[in-house]
């Protein structure tokens, strides 16, 4: 073999080594489903709860990192602990698991509403994850005392 054969030969095996290597890395892009999407009515225009269940079918565990809606500029995330609503940069979404955002606990806040939506009407949300694609969905608005008992699908699968 001459000096050319054998660094075209090395060359060839770095690169399969290297796409054998990414390839089977574990960890697929986690499989998110949306469901029990909803927004109790707002009493006004300054704020708003959004109230959904976000589930991960897969082996890899995955973060909501960030919500966008046409409804307002400034969503937040927000958990709740002893009592105290806080904003946090982000949300674990459990491998093979849940993140449960519902009333007296963990939610999306919307804050500076550009307009007062009414019940039965749909706002719609963009969820955003560290690994997995952006998810849309759509909240059910609402009366202001209701407490979603079941989920039920609203967006179906994200891929």
């Amino acid at each position: 073999m001459n000096a050319r054969t054998t660094r075209i030969l090395a060359a060839a095996l770095s690169l399969t080594a290297a796409l054998a290597i990414s390839g089977c890395s574990g960890e697929a892009e986690p499989k998110i489903t949306v469901s029990g999407a909803f927004m109790p009515q707002p009493v006004n225009d300054k704020m708003a709860g959004g109230f959904l269940v976000i589930k991960n079918g897969s082996g890899t565990a995955d973060k909501l990192t960030g919500a966008t809606s046409s409804l307002s500029d400034d969503l937040q995330i927000h958990e709740t602990k002893d009592q105290k609503m806080q904003q946090v940069q982000s949300m674990d979404v459990p491998a093979n698991g849940e993140l449960r955002l519902e009333r007296g606990g963990n939610h999306i806040m919307f804050m500076g509403l550009k307009s007062t939506p009414k019940i039965g009407d749909k706002v719609t949300v963009e969820l955003r994850f560290e690994k997995a694609a952006p998810v849309k969905v759509e909240l059910d608005v609402k009366d202001r005392t209701y407490n979603a008992q079941t989920p039920t699908d609203t967006s179906g699968n994200a891929h």
